[in-house]
């Protein structure tokens, strides 16, 4: 801890300094490409959609002591279904068996078979069935939500900072997170439901409030820009980012750990699937919401900034007094006279003067010995 603060001082006062602005287009590039890999995975791989947005049977059975997912599949392919279900563990008692849409009979024959694969009584084996419609209505109502959050963001952000190039970063680095969030559970291949929407959404407002705590203190650095020509405006920005880069990871670890929690032992030790859908998406939106404030977001800013001629003057300005400052200190370095060696002989008088007293001290018994 005491480390973290001595670096947060140093990075506060400017006596240490991570290149996040310097390098913008290197971390630009990393995230162009991370963007299309996610989109291509959810192009070809594709999302695993849940049955609340595909529509299908769904069977749970609770009071088991068996969680294995073998007899479930077992029974649905017994059925001669031709269909290859969905198992989930859903608490400690709890397995959730999801199909394709199944016939009368069929679903009456899949609840018997679970019924006796999982030792339990037909009555605690639930079927339900659920259409499609539903999954598209919160589809739609999702992207409406979404839609009206990002045009009242860019209002709110425009007037606050007033700035659209700021307003503008913001809404980039917001779209790059949610689409390298869809991407991991494109990888993953983790199932998407409406708790998992849910997630996305949440994770909008955590995004934003990172990107506006590092946009905020740019403003603070950058409102006398004029006033002053040491630093350019790049250079100002990249100092905000780094005052407050201890206080991003600090916020970051100390919401990250309870989702964790929630992530690696509620959902994966305990097996509670609800919490497994929203968990990821949150851990996985809050750790790239961060990340995406520093290398993303602010250096997307600045290069919207110097498209600005008042930016790209003050700039040259800065660059050119800094130029002749150089070049006049290298002048009187150079035109300085060189220090006059010291002569050899100065050495002399010492050593006779040190010569003279060891010979004053021989001398002095003698004239004590003529007065005996």
């Amino acid at each position: 801890m005491t480390r973290l603060s001595q670096l947060g001082n140093e990075l506060h006062t400017g006596n240490r300094s991570f290149p996040f602005v310097e390098r913008r287009r290197t971390w630009l590039t990393v995230a162009a490409v991370l963007v299309l890999l996610s989109v291509l995975l959810v192009a070809f791989k594709g999302i695993n959609a849940g049955i609340e947005f595909t529509g299908g049977s769904q069977f749970t059975v609770t009071g088991t002591q068996n969680l294995e997912e073998q007899p479930a599949h077992d029974v649905v392919a017994e059925v001669g279904t031709g269909q290859v279900a969905r198992v989930t563990t859903v608490g400690s008692t709890s397995v959730r068996v999801q199909t394709e849409e199944l016939t009368t009979e069929q679903t009456d024959a899949v609840r018997q078979g679970l019924a006796e694969a999982y030792d339990v009584p037909e009555a605690d084996v639930a079927s339900t069935f659920i259409g499609p419609s539903w999954g598209q209505d919160i589809t739609r109502q999702a992207l409406v939500g979404l839609l009206v959050f990002v045009v009242l963001v860019t209002i709110v952000l425009s007037v606050y900072f007033r700035s659209w190039q700021m307003a503008g970063a913001a809404l980039v680095s917001l779209i790059n997170d949610l689409l390298l969030t869809v991407g991991v559970y494109a990888l993953v291949g983790w199932e998407v439901t409406p708790a998992t929407v849910i997630g996305l959404l949440t994770i909008l407002g955590y995004s934003l409030y990172d990107t506006v705590v590092v946009f905020d203190k740019v403003r603070e650095n950058t409102q006398d820009l004029d006033e002053q020509h040491e630093r350019t405006y790049a250079e100002l920005s990249n100092l905000a980012v780094n005052q407050t880069l201890v206080r991003s990871i600090n916020t970051s670890l100390t919401s990250l750990l309870p989702v964790g929690s929630i992530l690696f032992v509620g959902a994966l030790l305990l097996g509670a699937g609800t919490l497994r859908d929203i968990a990821l998406a949150l851990f996985v939106g809050m750790f790239v919401s961060t990340v995406s404030s520093v290398f993303v977001a602010t250096p997307l800013q600045v290069i919207l900034q110097q498209r600005s001629e008042d930016i790209r003057q003050h700039t040259d300005d800065v660059l050119e007094r800094r130029r002749r400052r150089t070049a006049k200190d290298t002048a009187a370095v150079a035109a300085a006279p060189a220090a006059p060696a010291a002569p050899a002989a100065a050495a002399a008088p010492e050593e006779s003067t040190v010569a003279g007293t060891h010979r004053g001290q021989a001398a002095q018994p003698k004239r004590r010995k003529g007065r005996r």
